[in-house]
């Protein structure tokens, strides 16, 4: 059994909190990528892909959201609060949950707390028995505001802190594992000069890459068995669309923009100055990934980003409108799998990709890992109708308000993607428990 890990917080004043104490590592990023493991862990060939994916990591409670501090609840009010915006949002009572509680030591304000050193330690402990050559991160590794955030703190510190720290049980036992970053919306809160500052701590380390510019491709896999990954800057792609938050019907359906727009409900949803697309960087980025992938000779060709294309939170599906009519259209001719976090829970869907004239492949798989340190609840009414209205989507499995993962395989034996989910239990002993696993056809040419 594993020990907890310590959270290393020794008190807490309204204005300011505690950071978590942890080391810089200052190493040179390698010019090559690791080799990939051979056949001595379970169940692996040593032409097989294995990896893991988990995404919006970058939360612990030294670092709050600054509501918390500014207007502090005690832990009943926290969970009545919950409670009220649970069913404000239409949500089924029977179903109410809420993330486990963190008080602040010599106080009575509450928050959530984070399963980032748990989903570390999990992550650890799958990796020991399973091969796991590299990692995927999808993406808010900083929260709430990103680096350069107008608080007072050390940015190499919370980065060293929300970013390197839990992870320190993998690397210790993986040293040369690298782990492929993606950026989220928090990422991006601050400024630009915030992204800029995660990019460059993440190239002075010895297990992070992160291009400068937030999107990248990289390959990975010995020739005629190797992958292609295009790691999108999502949060740039949604910057410069036009989005409205839109409220559910009562029903969970979605009202439609025209209603909303008749009866006051709509919000444009209006990206801050410092997110604009400059120079058209939006579109170059979308005719770099058709390009790319549309030429790419890999056997496999993996998409990940930050946003989600479906899911069932409630929350997000204004956004997943608009990626969807960004991406799908090359994603269904292309991909095998698209990736993504931003959702705190873990689900699989698929699209069919009928409407865009795909029939003739297998439909394409949607992997949400987002539970890496927060959690939050499904929204069951809005499921139900996304299956109504869209019968070219498909939720195969979810599982709300847990901390996990997920580790894929690319089995070029079968010809199979292979995913398990695992979660971890809410005493953050970093125990793996696998929840659930599913394997789909290679779909690309």
């Amino acid at each position: 059994m594993k020990k907890t890990l310590p959270l290393m917080m020794t008190g807490l004043s309204l204005l300011s909190v505690l950071a978590i104490t942890s080391c810089s590592n200052n190493a040179t990023l390698p010019t090559e990528p690791p080799s990939l493991a051979k056949d001595t862990l379970e169940g692996v060939n040593s032409s097989n892909i294995n990896f893991i994916a988990f995404g919006d990591g970058g939360y612990h409670v030294d670092y709050p959201k600054k509501k918390h501090i500014l207007y502090p609840k005690n832990k009943a009010d926290f969970i009545a609060k919950e409670k009220e915006d649970w069913l404000e949002d239409g949500r089924p009572l029977a179903e109410f949950d809420y993330t486990p509680i963190y008080v602040y030591p010599h106080t009575n304000i509450a928050t959530e707390q984070g399963g980032a050193q748990a989903v570390g330690l999990a992550m650890t402990e799958v990796c020991r028995r399973k091969a796991c050559q590299f990692a995927i991160q999808l993406g808010d590794n900083i929260y709430p505001d990103g680096a350069g955030a107008n608080d007072s703190k050390d940015d190499t510190k919370r980065m060293d802190d929300l970013i390197l720290a839990p992870l320190k049980p993998l690397f210790k036992e993986n040293e040369d594992l690298m782990v492929y970053s993606a950026l989220g919306n928090h990422d991006w809160k601050s400024s630009r000069h915030g992204v800029a500052m995660q990019t460059k701590w993440m190239k002075e380390q010895a297990n992070f890459h992160l291009d400068e510019q937030g999107y990248y491709s990289y390959r990975l896999g010995e020739e005629g068995n190797d992958v292609e990954f295009f790691v999108l800057d999502t949060n740039m792609l949604l910057a410069g669309q036009k989005i409205y938050d839109i409220p559910l019907n009562a029903d969970g359906s979605e009202k439609s923009l025209a209603q909303a727009l008749n009866d006051g409900s709509a919000e444009l949803d209006t990206a801050d100055k410092h997110e604009l697309p400059i120079k058209n960087e939006d579109e170059q980025q979308l005719a770099w990934l058709i390009n790319g992938i549309a030429n790419s000779d890999a056997k496999w060709k993996i998409v990940y980003g930050h946003h989600i294309l479906w899911s069932i939170g409630g929350t997000k599906y204004a956004e997943g409108h608009v990626l969807r009519r960004l991406l799908l259209p090359t994603l269904c001719q292309y991909a095998d799998a698209y990736i993504a976090g931003h959702e705190h829970d873990l689900e699989l869907l698929t699209d069919d990709c009928s409407n865009f004239g795909e029939n003739n492949r297998p439909p394409l798989p949607l992997i949400i890992s987002g539970a890496a340190s927060k959690m939050r609840g499904k929204h069951t009414p809005f499921a139900e109708q996304q299956a109504k209205h869209y019968p070219q989507y498909q939720l195969l499995w979810s599982k709300s308000f847990v901390w996990g993962f997920a580790h894929v395989e690319l089995d070029n034996k079968l010809n199979n993607l292979n995913v398990e989910f695992y979660t971890t239990p809410r005493d953050r002993s970093g125990q793996a428990i696998k929840a659930s696993e599913f394997s789909f056809e290679k779909r690309s040419d």
